[in-house]
This record gives structure tokens, C-alpha cells and sequence, in this order.
């Protein structure tokens, strides 16, 4: 290994262990120490061929917002997947879902052909 990178997430918790300040860096990213109200991390466990997850958010995470973090989510996994895996068809497919999900919730206004 010629060089170590890190990326460090602080999680603040209050008495009864939830969340109340998260924070993150990644020094070599440029990305000094900056606040933020959630993280979702997916890891990929080769032993056991499965993803394990954290899922944090902070109590100052409102709905709208996290319903607007799972449709981001979604469209960067499409990308991920055209990226890593050059699924074109199948990520335009999550890409379509996601915009059906973010209709669905009022995140984007619905064609006006439809």
C-alpha cells in the first residue's frame, strides 16, 4: 500500500443513544470536518456476499429532507451501477422509478403530457 486515506465520521448521541450531531471528513477529498444531518454508508461483507448499512440521521432531519436524501440516493446508485457495471438499460430503469417515486411525493412536478 503506497498511501492510506481516511474518511472519519463523528457520531454525537444523546442520552438515550440517538443521534444529535454528525459529522464527517476526508481530509485528502478536501472535505474538512463539516456537520451534516444524515449518513448512509454501505459496506460490501465479501465473506457473507452481503451489504451491511449504516443509516444515521439526526433528530433535525425532517421528512421532506430525507425523502429528497432517498431519491439523490437512488439516481447516484443508477449511476453507480452504469458506471461500475455499464448497465445502461437497467440503470435508465432505476432512473424512471426514481422519478415515479419522486412524483409520487411531490419532490418533482409530473409532466403535463401525462
Amino acid at each position: 500500500m503506497k498511501h492510506e486515506s481516511k474518511i472519519k465520521i463523528h457520531v454525537g448521541l444523546d442520552e438515550n443513544r440517538v443521534p444529535e450531531k454528525l459529522e464527517w471528513e476526508a481530509e485528502d477529498g478536501g472535505q474538512r470536518k463539516s456537520e451534516t444531518k444524515a449518513i448512509l454508508l454501505s459496506v460490501w461483507e465479501e465473506a457473507t456476499e452481503n451489504t451491511l448499512r449504516i443509516d444515521l440521521w439526526t433528530k433535525e432531519m425532517r421528512v421532506d429532507e430525507m425523502k429528497k436524501l432517498i431519491h439523490q440516493t437512488m439516481l447516484g446508485l443508477a449511476d453507480t451501477l452504469e458506471r461500475s457495471a455499464n448497465e445502461e438499460k437497467m440503470a435508465g430503469d432505476m432512473r424512471d422509478f426514481a422519478r415515479y417515486y419522486a412524483e409520487k411525493l411531490d419532490l418533482i412536478q409530473k409532466p403535463k403530457d401525462q
